[in-house]
């Protein structure tokens, strides 16, 4: 025969030790537990891009803009991918306005990106990228790695295969730096 102390003692126990687990602690295990795979964008034309397209792959993830000091840095993302798309990197390049220098429309940034830069890896509309109004990805990502977040254009965050964040590099860093291929090359190999 059980005893109804221990049985009450018990439910009271498994209770008690839930109750110690903070809403923090609870959000950040949950955030922990998400990966880039579980998002998409919309795409600059064309179907959305779904990041769970690309599971078990690398991917660049890099906001632009196309008035940007840094906006050279397409020919850099462009040579990347040459380089690594048939082992397996995909670049998602993500137009955002946040720094005031990409004010065009789809057709301008596409005309920028692909005439002047010869870029052909895929495309997001403009969204933005920092704060409480980010895409939902870049939310995620200043959750996961909150010192990292993007404070210009062209910042880069690199995905590895398991779908969490595996590097980050500032828009400083030109996308070819020896860093950034070394990174991807290691993402690459693990698999």
């Amino acid at each position: 025969m059980i005893d109804r102390r221990t049985v009450l003692f018990g439910i009271g126990a498994s209770m008690a030790g839930s109750a110690f687990i903070s809403p923090a602690a609870r959000a950040e295990n949950a955030v922990s537990k998400t990966t880039a795979y579980r998002f998409s964008f919309p795409a600059l034309s064309g179907d959305p891009i779904r990041l769970a397209e690309f599971t078990g792959k690398p991917v660049l993830v890099v906001n632009t803009a196309s008035q940007c000091g840094y906006t050279p840095q397409y020919t850099g993302l462009q040579q990347l991918w040459s380089e690594f798309h048939e082992r397996g990197l995909s670049i998602i390049a993500v137009p955002s306005n946040d720094f005031n220098q990409e004010p065009g429309v789809a057709g301008d940034i596409a005309e920028l990106a692909n005439k002047q830069f010869g870029v052909t890896f895929p495309m997001t509309a403009k969204a933005v990228v920092t704060g409480s109004n980010a895409h939902p990805f870049y939310r995620w990502a200043a959750e996961t790695r909150p010192k990292d977040t993007p404070r210009w254009n062209f910042h880069k965050y690199l995905i590895g295969r398991d779908g969490y964040i595996a590097d980050v590099f500032a828009s400083s860093v030109e996308p070819t730096d020896t860093r950034v291929k070394t990174a991807i090359a290691r993402n690459l190999a693990d698999g």
